[in-house]
């Protein structure tokens, strides 16, 4: 029987986070996939009270909260751990996952990368005007985000940690459309950073595609069955 259970939307970058940090530690986990915007349902309230993704089941106890879940798991296996023991490189590490929630996420993810790589694949109209408004904003945010990392192989310094995971699946979406190419176009160490961490196993374990494929919730059907 699979140990951890995790409720939420494939291709969500908070359900990435908390699956990347499972096959980051070697725990055997399964995706109950909802469709988009399931989670907004009445009935939902009995997994997540404010209807949010992800949750987490270990056993009969139950987690909601990107980042608590993020530690739980680390906490909940010895192994590979994703957390600094350096006093100074856990608060970066704390710093950076309040700077994925409160400034990448809406500058970035909500306002570029949602609008370019995922509303065409789930049938919503996009706002170009938007997007383009949207980047001045997004800028600033690479441009922190660049200086923070440095010249560091991750952004805690040698060794992965959940800043990582909780960043990567925010920002893998950028080479993948104009705007986020450009985005990281003046940012080498960025780049280098995700082709660094699109190497490993854990991305290919939690790819959009493979989601879908194993909890058999295609939230690509709208755009398949337009064109």
């Amino acid at each position: 029987m699979t140990d951890f259970i995790v409720h939420g939307i494939p291709g969500s970058p908070f359900v990435r986070a908390v699956l990347l940090a499972l096959e980051e530690k070697g725990l055997a986990w399964r995706l109950a996939g909802i469709p988009m915007g399931a989670h907004r349902a009445p009935d939902y309230a009995a997994i997540h009270p404010f209807h949010k993704i992800p949750s987490l089941d270990h056993g009969d106890f139950r987690l909601y909260e990107t980042t608590a879940i993020l530690g739980y798991l680390d906490r909940a296996a010895a192994t590979n751990p994703l957390t600094p023991t350096d006093t100074q490189a856990h608060a970066r590490m704390d710093q950076l996952i309040s700077i994925a929630l409160c400034y990448v996420t809406p500058t970035i993810s909500g306002a570029i990368s949602f609008p370019r790589r995922v509303a065409p694949l789930v049938g919503v109209q996009v706002d170009d005007s938007a997007v383009a408004a949207a980047i001045p904003a997004a800028q600033q945010t690479m441009e922190e985000l660049a200086r923070l990392l440095g010249d560091q192989p991750f952004f805690t310094g040698d060794a992965l940690s959940l800043a990582d995971l909780m960043l990567v699946p925010h920002l893998a979406f950028l080479t993948d459309f104009d705007e986020g190419r450009a985005l990281i176009a003046d940012h080498a160490n960025i780049a280098a950073w995700v082709a660094r961490m699109e190497a490993r196993s854990s991305m290919a374990a939690t790819s959009w595609d493979r989601l879908i494929a194993l909890s058999g919730v295609n939230n690509k059907v709208a755009t398949e069955l337009a064109a």
